[in-house]
Formats: structure tokens, sequence, C-alpha cells
């Protein structure tokens, strides 16, 4: 298997009829995840023991995924090893995992995955654009900052905020719209 690459790769991951951006980490041959207790991306993992990291270059569907649940009509299923397994239709390429706590805490555990299967489905070139890069900066910092309100949080989304607007084209920017939409609602 080779579309997930060494480092942490932001994805979009589902589970039972939900979608998350996180981060599949690939270090050694190994790959994990880190999840939040409570989340619906946790909880599913725990109880169903899969995940499927989507490859996609949309970064409105990032902003959205992030802060609101998709209706059940946004997933398509997918049977993997005898496992009914939900992915998004858009995603230029999939990685369906089996998946299942190691490391466990109160507050999060890591989940140790091993993939069942891969598919390319469109193989695209997307050069690297900072605007969209950014833009999965302001997300993630901007999560933890509607929990915690560090004003550090709030200097990091500000910084990736005027690297949008300076580098991003028009979907980085109505991305950028959607997240200030979010954070001015909390």
């Amino acid at each position: 298997m080779g579309v997930l690459g060494e480092g942490i790769n932001e994805v979009i991951a589902t589970t039972w009829y939900n979608a998350a951006p996180m981060g599949i980490h690939l270090r050694d041959g190994e790959y994990r995840m880190h999840l939040f207790r409570g989340s619906h991306t946790a909880m599913n993992i725990e109880r169903w023991g899969w995940v499927v990291a989507n490859i996609i270059h949309d970064p409105v569907l990032y902003v959205q995924t992030a802060f609101e649940d998709l209706p059940k009509d946004a997933f398509v299923e997918e049977v993997v090893d005898d496992r009914l397994m939900h992915r998004l239709p858009d995603a230029e390429a999939w990685v369906a995992f089996q998946a299942e706590a190691e490391r466990t805490g109160s507050q999060s555990f890591t989940a140790h995955l091993v993939p069942l299967k891969e598919v390319v489905v469109r193989p695209q070139v997307h050069p690297v654009n900072r605007g969209f890069a950014s833009v999965i900066e302001a997300t993630v910092h901007s999560t933890r900052y509607l929990k915690s309100r560090d004003p550090r949080l709030r200097e990091l989304i500000d910084h990736h905020t005027g690297l949008v607007r300076r580098c991003g084209g028009s979907r980085e920017r109505e991305a950028l719209a959607l997240l200030e939409g979010y954070l001015k609602g909390q």
C-alpha cells in the first residue's frame, strides 16, 4: 500500500455515517490515529473497529466536517473483508483500515490501524498550495480554540487566515468564510 506517506496525513476519516478531518500517522511502517473520547469518530472506532481514510482535496469539506455532521446520503457503502464501511463519494483515493485502541487514557486513546484495502479512484496532481494548507491548519486550531479559548490559538488562526487570503484560490477563500462563520457562531 502506498497512498499515505510517512508522517501525519491529513484525511477526512469516515466511520459509521460519520466524517471528520483526522491525522493518520505513518511512522516506521505503522499506522495510528490519536482520538479524543466523546467524539463520534472515537466512539465508532471503539464500537465497529474500522475507519476509512478519504483522500480529498476540497478545503470546504474539511471545514464542514470539522464542525457538522454530513447527511447519510453523503456516504457510499463499501464492503471490505465482510464489513460494511462508509466512505465519501468524492474521494480521489481511500484506504480502509481495521482499527483497535492500543494506548488509552481518560481523555483520549491511540488506535493502531491495519490497512485492509486501498483504492485510487482518480489520480490527480495537486501542486503545493499554501492557502489550502492554511485552511487545514486554521481548522485544526479552531476546533481546539472553541474548547479552550486560548489566545495563542486565536493568533495562529489569524496568521493562517492571512495566508489563505494571500495564497488561496476561490475554494480556499470559500472554506475560510465558512470557518469564520463557525467561529462567530460559537
